[in-house]
């Protein structure tokens, strides 16, 4: 996260036990919490997955770096309109965004991660389906 004082990279505990509404709740409690600078220590360790989203400060790519113990790091970018063509072959304006990806190879193999992308793929581009898989 970025604050007045730099970045801060804590971590949601146990998202997988958790709801969406709970977890937006518990990011926007660290956000206050980090730019006020009373994060906890309890906060900051134990994260096994980082996802960055340098798109909020106007960055379109990253190639992430694993912050060690943890396994896995994705990053997003900002969404841009960009020409695509549709199924007819028309040119159309698209909103495009670039994730990537990095894991620790002895932990997740690179299909594991491929797997991860396409869901994640999936879900943007039918928020639906996400919808309906909530607990």
């Amino acid at each position: 996260m970025d604050t007045p004082e730099g970045l801060v990279v804590p971590n949601i505990k146990h998202c997988e036990q958790r709801t969406v509404w709970e977890i937006a709740v518990e990011l926007n409690r660290l956000q206050e919490a980090s730019n006020r600078m009373k994060i906890s220590s309890e906060d900051l360790r134990d994260g096994t997955f980082t996802l960055s989203n340098i798109g909020t400060i106007g960055g379109t790519y990253l190639m992430p770096v694993i912050m060690s113990p943890q396994v896995a790091i994705g990053a997003i970018g900002q969404i841009s309109k960009l020409p695509r063509l549709d199924k007819y072959g028309n040119v159309c304006a698209a909103n495009v965004v670039n994730f990537s990806w990095a894991a620790d190879h002895r932990v997740i193999d690179g299909a594991t991660i491929a797997h991860f992308s396409n869901q994640v793929k999936q879900y943007l581009e039918n928020p639906s389906n996400m919808v309906a898989n909530l607990r």
